[in-house]
């Protein structure tokens, strides 16, 4: 069992409200009552133990098949720490996003935009020892979305990293720098302007592979002031 309680309370300024009337979907899912609080037994705090022997690790979204994606080939890698800066180990960081063109590989995605038969949009990476991270993908497109008039998504990576029990699964949205559509997003504008930042990769030329792909930086906080927004709902 883990040193740290995974089940602190979360810092105020941090997180979006559940309800979120500019983010239009957020009315019909939020919590309309309090919240129960339920006591931690073994189940939440002991398990599950996720390991790469029972989920392979699959680091390059970039190929199908050993064929290439269409787009712009990136290569994103962080640490994950917790509010004090020590690396969390043997973490499992699940990742999905849509194509170059803005469009998932799901059937529910009607978006008239191409396919893509060599890019599925998802992925798998543990990280190591010193919490670190590491894969490679394409950058997503952005994508039109019916919460209001003329909306469009911003270019994002979605992210779900798995804790040391059931109750402490964190999910969240990595944007791109100098992105124009940052400013007009409600989902990216739910989260409390002090830190916004936080889920906005940093364009790292060290991290990039010559003639090759450009590399993204993104690190995870799962705890305190700093903490990495969690998506609400």
């Amino acid at each position: 069992m883990n040193e740290w309680n995974p089940f602190r309370s979360l810092a105020a300024g941090t997180n979006p409200a559940n309800d979120t009337p500019a983010y239009r979907s957020t009315a019909f899912r939020h919590p309309t009552a309090p919240l129960v609080k339920i006591p931690q037994t073994v189940t939440e705090i002991s398990g599950p133990r996720f390991s790469p022997a029972h989920f392979p690790p699959m680091s390059d979204l970039s190929t199908v098949n050993g064929r290439a994606a269409l787009g712009e080939r990136i290569i994103v890698a962080g640490t994950v720490t917790d509010e004090d800066g020590r690396p969390v180990p043997n973490t499992m960081i699940e990742i999905w996003q849509a194509n170059a063109a803005g469009r998932y590989d799901h059937e529910r995605d009607q978006h008239d935009a191409p396919l893509d038969p060599n890019f599925h949009g998802e992925g798998r990476v543990f990280t190591d020892a010193d919490g670190h991270y590491r894969f490679i993908s394409v950058k997503p497109g952005s994508y039109p979305w019916r919460n209001h008039p003329n909306a469009w998504r911003p270019n994002h990576i979605h992210f779900s990293l798995f804790g040391p029990g059931f109750a402490t699964r964190l999910i969240t949205q990595m944007y791109f720098p100098g992105d124009p559509l940052l400013a007009l997003d409600p989902i990216y504008l739910a989260v409390p302007a002090g830190a916004r930042e936080r889920l906005i990769s940093r364009f790292d030329l060290a991290l990039t592979a010559p003639e090759w792909a450009l590399g993204y930086r993104f690190d995870f906080v799962l705890r305190g002031r700093s903490a990495t927004p969690m998506e609400a709902g």
